[in-house]
C-alpha cells in the first residue's frame, strides 16, 4: 500500500509492515473512535488527569493526520459525552478550555489536508467562547472535501434519537413516510454513511451511548491501549483487524 507517511512511519518498523499489509481498496469509509483512558493513563504515571487529557489531544491530532493520509473519508471522535457533565466542574472547565485551544491549533492541519470539521451533539450547554470557535472552524473548513472529522461534543446516542423523533413530529412527518433513510437525515450525522469500523480504546467493551443507531453493522474493535498510547501502530492493527472480518450484513 503506497501512502505518504513520511514523518509518521520509520522504514523497517512494525508500523511500516502493517501499512504494507493493508489493502487500500478495503479501508473503512467511516471510522468512529471512543477515545477512552486519558485519566487512567495519567494516574498510572502519577500525573494529573488534565495531563492525561493533554496527551490524549496529541494522540487525536496524530490519528486525524494518519487517517487523512490513508484517505479515510470520515472520522468521528467521541470527544465529550452528555454524561461527562457529571465530572468535577474544575475538570470540565479545563476540558472546555483545552477543546478551544485544540481548535486553534488544528486550523493548519485542517487546511493542509483539506479536512472539513463538524460538531455533532447538542451545542446549547457549551461555553459561548467554545461554541463560537466551533462555528468559526466549521465555517472555515466548510468547503473542504478530502475528509470530514466529526467531533462528538455533548453527544449522547439516546439523546440524538430522541431529538430526531421530536424534530420529525414538529415538522409533521407522516408516520407512513418514516424509513431508515428518512430517519437518518434527522440524526446529528445527517447524510454521513454509517461507521464501518468502531474502535474503543482502554480495553473496555461497551458503546457508552455512542452512535448506537448508526453502529448497527459496524465492525467493533476493542483495543487494549489507553487512548494516549493509541498511536499509529494500534490504528494500523485495528484497520488490519477490520480487513480480516467478513461483513455479511445479515446475509450468507
Amino acid at each position: 500500500m503506497l501512502v505518504d507517511m513520511e514523518g509518521l512511519v520509520q522504514q523497517g518498523s512494525l508500523e511500516a509492515d502493517l501499512l504494507q499489509g493493508l489493502d487500500a481498496k478495503r479501508l473503512p469509509g467511516h471510522v468512529a473512535i471512543i477515545m477512552d483512558g486519558n485519566g487512567r493513563w495519567a494516574s498510572r504515571r502519577g500525573m494529573s488527569r488534565l495531563e492525561g487529557h493533554r496527551k490524549g489531544a496529541e494522540t487525536a491530532r496524530l490519528i486525524v493526520e494518519a487517517c487523512a493520509r490513508l484517505s479515510i473519508p470520515i472520522l468521528t471522535l467521541y470527544t465529550f459525552s452528555s454524561e461527562n457533565w457529571k465530572r468535577p466542574p474544575r475538570e470540565i472547565n479545563a476540558l472546555m478550555n483545552m477543546l478551544y485551544d485544540n481548535l486553534e491549533q488544528k486550523s493548519e492541519l485542517l487546511k493542509r489536508h483539506r479536512i472539513r470539521l463538524r460538531m455533532i451533539g447538542e451545542p446549547t450547554r457549551l461555553p459561548a467562547r467554545l461554541s463560537r470557535k466551533l462555528k468559526e472552524t466549521e465555517e472555515m473548513s466548510r468547503d473542504f472535501t478530502d475528509m470530514t472529522v466529526n467531533l462528538a461534543i455533548n453527544y449522547g446516542g439516546r439523546q440524538e434519537i430522541l431529538q430526531a423523533v421530536r424534530s420529525m413530529i414538529e415538522q409533521g412527518v407522516n408516520a407512513g413516510k418514516v424509513s431508515d433513510g428518512v430517519f437518518k437525515k434527522y440524526l446529528y450525522t445527517g447524510d454521513d454513511p454509517d461507521p464501518d469500523l468502531l474502535i474503543r480504546t482502554s480495553g473496555e467493551q461497551r458503546l457508552s451511548n455512542f452512535l448506537i443507531y448508526q453502529s448497527a453493522y459496524a465492525e467493533l474493535v476493542f483495543a487494549p491501549e489507553l487512548w494516549p498510547d493509541f498511536l499509529l501502530g494500534p490504528l494500523l492493527r485495528s484497520l488490519t483487524e477490520f480487513q480480516s472480518r467478513q461483513r455479511r450484513f445479515g446475509g450468507i
